[in-house]
């Protein structure tokens, strides 16, 4: 798979042998993308390249990094109300789910290999993903979708934008997280874990 890449590339790619060095190189190594109103959608490549990415980015280079390791790259989609959409790259390990993701809320980053599937995986973001208004936004969440479809799109190393990867994460179907008594019933965030949640950044 690396040979997609070049030497520069796969250098960085075999430093990032476990899920946790990926989250830590995706935090440390790689700025939060600023552009406006989600203008660009880098290939894992461009990515390495710029040193910054939003979640919809840092979860393809995360994607990339977790099937070099034997994983297949899977991304699901988290949608939300009054809130921009959320991306994580899963992963199974002895049976259960974890995630890797790029975001500066401090809530909304990696979960470890620990649930049983992917609705809890996803519920675990649900008290870490709120509107700067404060209110609880994550409504509904995407299958698994495997990145592999779009090799021959050339999603990973491509120099053009590669918005074929979120425009299909958008279109495929979604499923609801809370019924309506439970929508209703939804409190506004607590002041201390708003507070939490926003160390690091401005957006998803």
């Amino acid at each position: 798979m690396l040979h997609h890449f070049n030497a520069r590339e796969r250098k960085i790619f075999e430093r990032l042998t476990t899920p946790a060095r990926i989250q830590k190189f995706l935090d440390d190594e790689i700025g939060y993308n600023l552009e406006p109103g989600g203008d660009t959608c880098y290939s894992p490549r461009t990515v390495l390249r710029k040193g910054v990415a939003h979640c919809m980015e840092g979860a393809m280079l995360a994607a990339v990094a977790l099937r070099r390791l034997g994983h297949p790259p899977l991304l699901v989609d988290l949608e939300a109300v009054r809130d921009t959409d959320h991306v994580l790259a899963v992963y199974r390990s002895n049976g259960h789910w974890g995630a890797v993701a790029k975001s500066d809320y401090s809530g909304l980053r990696s979960r470890e290999p620990v649930y049983r599937n992917i609705r809890e995986l996803v519920m675990s973001y649900f008290e870490h993903y709120f509107n700067p208004a404060g209110e609880k936004t994550l409504r509904a969440y995407s299958r698994p979708v495997n990145l592999r479809q779009f090799d021959r799109r050339g999603w990973m190393t491509s120099e053009q934008d590669v918005w074929v990867v979120p425009n299909y994460l958008c279109e495929i179907s979604h499923t609801p997280l809370l019924s309506k008594t439970m929508l209703r019933r939804v409190a506004p965030m607590d002041k201390r874990l708003f507070a939490a949640g926003r160390l690091g950044g401005a957006a998803h």
